[in-house]
């Protein structure tokens, strides 16, 4: 199992977040987070949010560090990239009840 994060650069909420992304599946980076105990509110889209002072956590957990823009190379070129906006088959428009 790798799981990538890029540093505690988002700022939001008066903190900074990092990004938990995998190049693999949903399932898999669902897994590691739940190892972390990162509750699934923090999933959105394509990736977790995680707050700076977890960052060690999931780097100790066995996360790779990569920068940001690998962030979004890995969810592309593995085809689980999900940008806002974007209508996924079978889940119908972001932010509307079906």
């Amino acid at each position: 199992m790798t799981v990538y994060i890029d540093p505690p650069a988002w700022p939001g909420h008066g903190r900074l977040w990092s990004h938990l992304v995998s190049d693999v599946s949903y399932d898999e980076l669902h897994l590691f987070a739940a190892g972390l105990d990162v509750p699934r509110r923090a999933f959105e889209r394509d990736h977790y949010d995680l707050p700076s002072h977890r960052y060690a956590d999931a780097v100790a957990a066995g996360a790779v560090e990569v920068s940001s823009r690998e962030v979004v190379r890995l969810l592309h070129d593995s085809g689980l990239r999900r940008p806002k906006g974007r209508v996924v088959r079978g889940q119908g428009v972001p932010g509307r009840s079906s």
